[in-house]
């Protein structure tokens, strides 16, 4: 079970999470233990992030040597506020790509695009990132951009 600290309780991260269609970045350790950032499409449920990358990213070779990440998401632009934390991932087949299928839904809307169909093609297979965070931290400084954020 995760830790959550910060300023939100759980179920304020929670929304935060659901409500934000930014992708999470995610850090992970490559095979000569030096660091790795990557940025990918996630939905959060019960819990957990879950994300779909085709099965030959680099990402996945990685995560396969060494579960343990550590994650962010947040916003790019004032008021700054977001969510970060670590935990370990596991690795599973999207065979019928429900999941790609759904963060498609959450990214783009649906699934009529020109990138959609390439990401669906039957020759790409999908792996799912199943992200299970042990300690979640969340910052918010609305309050202290507000002229910022506002352009007061």
């Amino acid at each position: 079970m995760a830790r959550f600290t910060g300023a939100w309780t759980e179920e304020e991260v929670e929304a935060y999470l659901q409500d934000a269609a930014i992708p999470i970045r995610l850090a992970c350790h490559r095979p000569d233990e030096s660091l790795w950032m990557v940025a990918l499409w996630y939905r959060y449920r019960n819990g957990t992030f879950e994300c779909s990358t085709w099965a030959e990213a680099d990402v996945v070779r990685y995560l396969r040597n060494d579960s343990e990440i550590a994650f962010e998401v947040s916003a790019n632009h004032p008021p700054y506020r977001g969510v970060r934390g670590n935990g370990s991932t596991s690795l599973a087949e999207d065979t019928d790509k429900e999941v790609l299928r759904d963060l498609l839904e959450r990214y783009l809307g649906g699934t009529d695009s020109e990138l959609a169909q390439w990401l669906l093609s039957e020759d790409r297979e999908e792996v799912r990132i199943r992200v299970n965070p042990r300690r979640v931290y969340s910052w918010d400084y609305t309050d202290r951009m507000q002229e910022v954020a506002t352009g007061e």
